[in-house]
């Protein structure tokens, strides 16, 4: 099993770039997907998530409005596409994968069982 994600880099606020996450191993469609961040100094946060069956979606406060989360069952692949970025969105962007999510919309990182590897989003001012 392993997640890849894609798509991070240095961009100017408010600018957009849309983030990739690459599964083998396992179907996407079976789990809860999600999108963490980790900024410099701070820990790893909730960002956004999808339900690979029904594709609902969550999103954390801070990026309401300006995230968007979505999926291509087909390719295996799950997205983050990041409108109006802000320097505060800088941060190691994670995909992550629940096999069996308890709860509607799933938001603690204990609770996922794969990770991809990070990719850096760096938003300059």
């Amino acid at each position: 099993v392993q997640l890849q994600a894609s798509g991070g880099g240095l961009v100017q606020a408010g600018t957009s770039l849309r983030l990739s996450c690459a599964g083998s191993g396992f179907t996407m469609e079976y789990y809860y997907l999600g999108w963490f961040r980790q900024a410099p100094g701070k820990e790893r946060e909730w960002v956004s998530g999808i339900n690979g069956r029904d594709g609902t979606t969550a999103y954390a406060n801070s990026v309401k409005g300006r995230f968007t989360i979505s999926k291509d069952n087909a390719k295996n692949m799950v997205y983050l596409q990041m409108n109006s970025l802000k320097p505060e969105d800088t941060a190691v962007y994670y995909c992550a994968a629940d096999r069996h999510p308890v709860k509607e919309v799933v938001t603690s990182a204990s609770e996922y069982d794969y990770w991809g590897q990070g990719t850096l989003v760096t938003v300059s001012s």
